[in-house]
Formats: C-alpha cells, sequence, structure tokens
C-alpha cells in the first residue's frame, strides 16, 4: 500500500512539473532562444577575433601614460609609387586581393566593426558611432542583395578601383619605460574617389570617406594580407601589418590635435602655406627626438670620428677668430706697450695647441 502511494505521488509531480514547463508564455520562450543566439553570435565573433590575434600576433599597443605624444592625420594618395601596395590588384586575382576589398570583406561578414565618419573628421569607437553593413551600402550606393537573410556582394560591386586614398592617423609618441621613439598607426579610413570621368583627374573627383576603423581591430586581420614591397623583387614578402607598422607609406600631413582643432585649411590661405606648414610639423617632430636624445642624429656609415673631427675643426677656427676679433682694439699712444715686452705676454699667455687624435668607431 506504502509503495502504491509513492508510485503515484511520483507520478503527481511529474505531471505537475510538465505543466508548468509548458505553462510557459510563448513570447519569453523566443525571447530567450534570441537571446541565446546573440550571445552565440558574439562570442563566436569574438573567438575569431582572439584566434586571429594569437595566430597572427602583432607589435605592442601604445601605452596610455606616455610622457610625450603627437597626433597626426594624414592623407596616402594610392596613385603615388609608395603606397601602390595598397591599391592593387584593383579586382582579386585568385586569393590576391588589394586593402579595400580585404577591409570590406572583413566589414561584411562582421569580423570588424566600422564606425561612422563624422562631419569634423574626428574619429570615435564608441558603440553609438558603430556603422551597420546595410547603412553602409545604403549611403554610398553600393549594390546587394539579400539571400537567405545574407547580405551578398559581388566581386564587381565592390567598389574596390574607387578607392584611391585613406585617411590615416597616427600617434608619435616617447615611451619612457622602453627609451624608445615610435610612430604607430591608429586608426584608418578608406576614402571614395567619384564624380570624374575618364578623361578626368583625380583632382576633379569628389572624395566621399566611407568609415574608421580602429587598426588594433584590424592588424591581427592585416597580418594574414600577403603583399608586394618593390619592383625588383615580386615575391610577397611582407603584409600589410608590416607595410603600416614600419611605416612604408608616404603621406602629406591635412591635420594635427591642437588646442582650436582646426585643420590646416583652416589657416593656410595658400599652396605654399599649406607646404610651409606641413614642412614645420615634420620639423617640430625631428627636432623633438634629437633633443630627446641630446645631439644630433647621425649615420655611422657615412661619417666616421675622423671625418666628424675634421668637420668640426675649421668651424671651431672660424668662431675662435670672429670672437678675437671683436674683442681687439686698435693700439694708441696712451695704452701701446713696448713691442718686445707685448710680444714676450702673447708667448706666455698663448696656450700650446692640443694634440688630437681620433680613432674610428667599430660598427
Amino acid at each position: 500500500m506504502k509503495d502504491m502511494k509513492r508510485t503515484l505521488f511520483i507520478i503527481a509531480a511529474s505531471l505537475l512539473t510538465g505543466s508548468m514547463t509548458f505553462a510557459q508564455p510563448a513570447k519569453r520562450r523566443t525571447t530567450t532562444t534570441a537571446g541565446s543566439t546573440a550571445t552565440a553570435t558574439t562570442t563566436a565573433a569574438k573567438q575569431n577575433n582572439d584566434r586571429a590575434s594569437l595566430q597572427f600576433p602583432t607589435s605592442a599597443t601604445m601605452p596610455e601614460d606616455v610622457v610625450w605624444k603627437r597626433d597626426i592625420y594624414r592623407q596616402l594618395d594610392l596613385m603615388k609609387d609608395k603606397n601602390a601596395p595598397l591599391y592593387y590588384p584593383v579586382e582579386p586575382i585568385g586569393k590576391q586581393v588589394n586593402l579595400f576589398t580585404y577591409l570590406f570583406r572583413l566589414i561584411q561578414t562582421g569580423r570588424v566593426t566600422a564606425y561612422t565618419y563624422k562631419l569634423d573628421g574626428n574619429e570615435s569607437f564608441e558603440e553609438k558611432d558603430k556603422l551597420s553593413v546595410k547603412d553602409l551600402l545604403e549611403r554610398y550606393n553600393i549594390y546587394y542583395e539579400e539571400k537567405d537573410g545574407k547580405i551578398v556582394v559581388a566581386d564587381a560591386d565592390v567598389p574596390s578601383a574607387e578607392a584611391k586614398r585613406y585617411y590615416i592617423k597616427e600617434s608619435v609618441y616617447l615611451d619612457q619605460r622602453t627609451g624608445t621613439f615610435s610612430t604607430k598607426v591608429t586608426a584608418l579610413c578608406p576614402i571614395l574617389m567619384r564624380g570624374a570621368d575618364e578623361f578626368s583627374t583625380d583632382v576633379e573627383a569628389t572624395p566621399y570617406p566611407l568609415f574608421w576603423l580602429k587598426y588594433d581591430d584590424v592588424a591581427p586581420w592585416l597580418s594574414k594580407l600577403p603583399m608586394m614591397g618593390s619592383n625588383l623583387n615580386n615575391v610577397t614578402n611582407m603584409t600589410a601589418d608590416d607595410f603600416f607598422t614600419m611605416n612604408r607609406y608616404e603621406g602629406k600631413i591635412y591635420k594635427t590635435n591642437n588646442l582650436q582643432g582646426k585643420i590646416l585649411a583652416n589657416y593656410c590661405e595658400t599652396d605654399s602655406a599649406m607646404k610651409k606648414e606641413q614642412q614645420r610639423i615634420e620639423k617640430q617632430i625631428v627636432d623633438f627626438e634629437e633633443g630627446v636624445w641630446g645631439h644630433e642624429i647621425i649615420d655611422s656609415t657615412k661619417l666616421d670620428s675622423i671625418a666628424l673631427a675634421e668637420a668640426a675643426a675649421p668651424k671651431a677656427a672660424k668662431k675662435s677668430g670672429s670672437v678675437w676679433g671683436k674683442r681687439t682694439k686698435t693700439p694708441t699712444a696712451t695704452t701701446t706697450a713696448p713691442a718686445k715686452s707685448t710680444a714676450g705676454a702673447k708667448k706666455e699667455s698663448a696656450p700650446a695647441a692640443p694634440r688630437v687624435s681620433a680613432r674610428r668607431q667599430r660598427r
């Protein structure tokens, strides 16, 4: 009798638990499933980024507590030979793609996040400034199709041929911990050049900055993009990350971080004034680096100790002669001493010429 009661109690408890499970609202069950899917997608994307960072490690990030830093914005013209590795091949050839196509595919597949390019040109990597793939495609009239809930863009519709310029932000900083003076790229922005026909030049085309990318986000992926760095050697012996890390690019300064937030075009009225300002900023950076080490940086392969001593000797002689000439006065009758004693005084006061010996520096 007791066993029968126990059996009936177990059956009743099972029925009650099942009714409570099925009594859960359908909307709540759907929400839970959707949330789990979103969490799984985010986790998968993070795992892909982490895996890429582990397989292709990049240079160390810039410390936040550096004692000196100068932020500079440059414009890269990919039509110049030095920046050409970023532009060619314009259309994919097998596994070879240019930088814009590579970045576009990373954004399309959700591996990298793009951020809105604002009117003031300043980059912002906050959550509210994230740019969705669909908004990007519709904003710049890039043709796409939706298949099974996925956005599909054909290779022929990727506007890689129009991406002829880039904005980059680089930080020149002094790391007091390691005692190094470094330049690091921190942000990228591709630019589409549109509005010119086949008989026009890029000067007549209109630039369309697309989006900002945080360089630390794309660096692990750029380490997987091989590129050719020389016209003489056609071997792909470097990556896109190497290209930016070694500062192999060439670009003109168009903006620096300053107290008034102005770009060079705001206070340089002519092209000549713009060029002088760019040269002045470049020289400020070089002068600061030389001032940190306390001497001018000299290439030891071009000058050795003997050449330095010979070059410094005429300058020292010229300087001492000019100072002596300024201090020497014309003799007068009242101040002139006998010639013999004057000669003797000069002979006694004149120091002997030091003996100079120089050794070659070891390379």
